[in-house]
């Protein structure tokens, strides 16, 4: 299991792109991206944060991408 860098939420959104995903709405400062195939997460995007590990590796769990293919997007 390789590391993953400290990212905000608009860099995580950014290279969920990459992949397909769209967001679907955004409700406060949570964004809601949905994939064609209709896999789906949501992402918070606070000023000034970075996403804490376990969240991000739930937004991982929910897109179905491991670890290794998102460090290879960034």
């Amino acid at each position: 299991m390789s590391k993953l860098p400290s990212l905000t939420g608009q860099q995580v959104i950014t290279t969920l792109k990459k992949v397909g995903f769209e967001v679907a709405r955004i409700r406060d400062s949570h964004y809601f991206l949905i994939h064609s195939d209709g896999r789906q997460t949501v992402v918070p995007v606070h000023s000034g944060e970075t996403i804490g590990f376990g969240l991000l590796a739930q937004i991982l769990r929910d897109c179905q991408i491991s670890r290794e293919e998102f460090r290879k997007l960034l």
